[in-house]
């Protein structure tokens, strides 16, 4: 994508004179978007031709595998979704038996979710073909360049609560 070099990243911070374009070169947040929505669509039409599910299925597919017994909230946490579409979402996988609830011994108002024995075994092709494609994507680094890259999306993600997080405003002229 070349929209123009405007600068450096660290250029278009706040001060920016007015009437200014984003370099969406440059532009972190759209960059991160725009390869997200592209892998997240092209993962969905694979997992949903091949395998029958969508990628937020998979998403939660994996979770699971990871953290078996966990509440819809913790799903909700993990892969940043709302409750409503994650509700919506295990409901249908309930109904295909790639999901099952239990009440948490701990809290009867609250049920827990892992996947079936259908599920884990439909998880465990997917897993092959997801990973598959991680190897694709990450084809063009060195071994390094991924180590770099992963340890610089993790501190982006330990770093979300800067700008998820309302604070004060730093807008002029406003009392």
């Amino acid at each position: 994508m070349t929209t123009g070099r405007a600068g450096r990243a660290g250029d278009q911070a706040a001060g920016t004179a007015p009437g200014s374009r984003l370099d969406l070169d440059r532009y972190v947040p759209a960059l991160l978007t725009f390869v997200a929505n592209k892998l997240s669509h092209s993962a969905s039409a694979t997992y949903q031709r091949r395998f029958g599910v969508n990628v937020t299925e998979w998403r939660i597919m994996s979770l699971l595998a990871i953290e078996p017994g966990i509440p819809a909230a913790r799903i909700c946490q993990v892969i940043g979704f709302d409750k409503g579409p994650v509700s919506r979402t295990l409901a249908s996988m309930e109904t295909r038996d790639l999901v099952a609830t239990a009440e948490d011994p701990d809290d009867a108002r609250r049920r827990l979710i892992r996947l079936t024995p259908r599920g884990e075994a439909l998880h465990d092709e997917i897993i092959v073909v997801a990973l598959e494609r991680e190897q694709r994507l990450l084809g063009c680094l060195t071994p390094e360049q991924r180590d770099t890259l992963i340890d610089l999306l993790n501190r982006l993600h330990a770093n979300l609560p800067a700008v998820t997080t309302s604070g004060p405003s730093k807008r002029k002229g406003r009392g």
